[in-house]
């Protein structure tokens, strides 16, 4: 009951801010079509195995596997569905489903009326998506559903004393497919015992996105021949406020910023703080990118290609709310660096523990670092080689869900 009333209350407030932000009105919109969508797009006859992903990280993490079953098993057609709009409106014409679309709010009129137009063969939920409703409908369906890439820690509902219809919850998967040996700890003492320790999807993911990863013809000029170049991705301003500090003042060093904001406010304030040559990436051209010692990249989608290019990378977001993914530099073998709140990322705390990553609290630890990494060849390649080991080692979880499921 608290549960439900929960989600009717969330809904009430998403319709209450649509007229005021961007985001819940692209929600709503979205929630405004979808059955209508649905009917027009669900095949009668076909199966559909349905992924659900909250936002777009979670989708990559289930986009391994849904483009595996989608080569092995074409007769399948697949709907995938986004809680949040930054998920849907990035992804919202993937080729690798059938139908994308919103997921309606976890109110049993809305399961009901959603799974009867779908009537899925068998779904999987991303990582910490456990909407009770959908769940027990599935349940009381005989629909087979799996939980993939999840991850449970102690603090989490599902352990605490109040926790026991969350608790119920978890037990209308057929099997969990979790990231390590804790999580499966913790499920097992609460008697949740269908599950089975794969790693993460993530790694799998990464690696795929280095086999397709674009040559970018300005990035490579802009480098030059073995250039020492620093990548900082998805950076934000107490980041900047270090590594543009020491690209300042260490001319040997060229630097790519790929900041997690691409406004141009933000991008005004990064070009007021560099006292070098800069030029940004949607007005370069192969002369005027020769002239620069910083490249800004004010557009989407290109990081994942450019770690390539670097010979060190520095992830933000560790000194805020904590550190963006690090996977995505340390599959090329380079050395990631990031801040000191990086706690709750077990890729992070590994990495470092591998000696492919190492994270600092100032400016002074960034500087002592950096330096050593560009004058000391040995330790630059040792701590890029231990990044990729660690990539490489950790892969293999889309094979062995494939390994479990019945199609």
């Amino acid at each position: 009951m608290l549960y439900n009333l929960a989600i009717v209350f969330y809904d009430i407030l998403v319709h209450l801010a649509a007229p005021f932000s961007r985001k819940p009105r692209k929600m709503m919109k979205g929630h405004w079509v979808v059955y209508e969508l649905l009917r027009q797009q669900v095949e009668k006859g076909e199966r559909y195995i349905w992924f659900h992903a909250a936002s777009l990280g979670e989708f990559e993490q289930g986009r391994p596997l849904i483009e595996r079953i989608r080569e092995k098993y074409p007769d399948y057609k697949i709907l995938l569905t986004f809680f949040s709009p930054s998920g849907y409106e990035v992804r919202k014409h993937y080729r690798g489903a059938d139908i994308v679309c919103y997921l309606p709010f976890d109110k049993p009129r809305n399961v009901k009326k959603f799974l009867d137009i779908v009537n899925p063969c068998m779904a999987f939920f991303i990582k910490y998506e456990f909407w009770k409703n959908y769940l027990d409908e599935l349940h009381k369906r005989h629909i087979p559903v799996y939980s993939v890439s999840s991850i449970f820690r102690r603090d989490q509902i599902f352990f605490k004393w109040y926790g026991g219809t969350y608790r119920h919850v978890l037990k209308n998967f057929n099997h969990l497919f979790v990231q390590n040996e804790a999580s499966k700890r913790y499920l097992s003492k609460i008697g949740v015992n269908r599950t089975t320790v794969v790693g993460d999807t993530r790694f799998d993911r990464v690696l795929q996105i280095r086999q397709e990863a674009k040559e970018l013809p300005l990035v490579e000029k802009f480098k030059g021949d073995n250039q020492f170049t620093l990548i900082a991705g998805s950076s934000w301003g107490p980041d900047e406020d270090l590594f543009l500090a020491y690209f300042n003042t260490h001319p040997q060093v060229k630097l790519i910023i790929a900041p997690h904001v691409i406004e141009e406010n933000h991008l005004v304030e990064i070009i007021s703080k560099l006292k070098r040559p800069y030029i940004r990436y949607t007005r370069a051209d192969e002369r005027n990118v020769l002239k620069a010692d910083c490249l800004i990249i004010d557009c989407f989608g290109l990081l994942s290609s450019i770690y390539r290019y670097g010979e060190v990378a520095y992830i933000g977001g560790g000194f805020g709310a904590g550190i963006h993914n690090t996977l995505e530099a340390a599959v090329y073998g380079i050395p990631v660096v990031f801040g000191p709140k990086y706690q709750k990322f077990m890729e992070a705390i590994q990495l470092l523990e591998a000696k492919g990553a190492y994270s600092i609290k100032d400016y002074m630890e960034l500087e002592n670092l950096l330096e050593r990494f560009r004058t000391e060849e040995i330790f630059l390649r040792e701590t890029g080689a231990n990044a990729d080991d660690y990539v490489t080692g950790n892969s293999g979880a889309t094979n062995k869900i494939m390994s479990m499921i019945n199609f």
